[in-house]
Parts: C-alpha cells; sequence; structure tokens
C-alpha cells in the first residue's frame, strides 16, 4: 500500500484542474459538499453516493467491556457511530485496480 493520504485540498486541485474553477471557488465547492454530508449525517440522515457507498449512521447500545490487560469490567456508553458501506462498483473497482 501506499503511504498516501488524499487531503481536502488534494480534492480542491482536482476540481480546479478538470472544472476549471478557481482554486477559491474550487476549495469552497468541496467544503460545501463535505458540510453538507457531514451536517446529514449529524441528524441522523444516511448519506447515498452513487457508485461510491452509503454513509449512515448507528446507534450502538451500551455494554460491559472488559480491559484485557487487567480483566476488570468497564462500563462502554451507549454512542453514535458512522458506518460506511462501499457500493459494488467501488469494491471491484478497488479489487481490480490494486496491486499487491
Amino acid at each position: 500500500m501506499s503511504g498516501k493520504t488524499l487531503t481536502r485540498a488534494d480534492l480542491s486541485e482536482s476540481v480546479h484542474g478538470q472544472v476549471g474553477l478557481s482554486r477559491t471557488e474550487s476549495a469552497d465547492l468541496v467544503k460545501n459538499v463535505l458540510d453538507s454530508i457531514s451536517d446529514a449525517l449529524v441528524e441522523g440522515q444516511t448519506v447515498k453516493l452513487s457508485s461510491f457507498g452509503t454513509f449512515m449512521v448507528r446507534q450502538k447500545n451500551g455494554r460491559v467491556g472488559r480491559n484485557p490487560k487487567t480483566g476488570q469490567e468497564v462500563p462502554i456508553t451507549p454512542r453514535r457511530v458512522l458506518v460506511f458501506r462501499p457500493s459494488h462498483v467501488l469494491k471491484k473497482q478497488v479489487n481490480d485496480g490494486g496491486g499487491a
């Protein structure tokens, strides 16, 4: 695996190069899209991006966990977790394009 991480700046630069917007407009566009996705998830909505995948928020119940080092029981509070399910198209692209 490569150590490269795709950043918000990389996305903005890609929009700038492919769409032709100014760098500032490209950065604003990427920010607005990511903010819209974040806001929807905070409200508990599911976000589905065709040919990419689905982001959803799930509720996890509280439970009793155990510290593996000491064996001491520790309460785990209920919480919401973010889940991503990739689409079949994305899975195929990753599996076909990834060289080991």
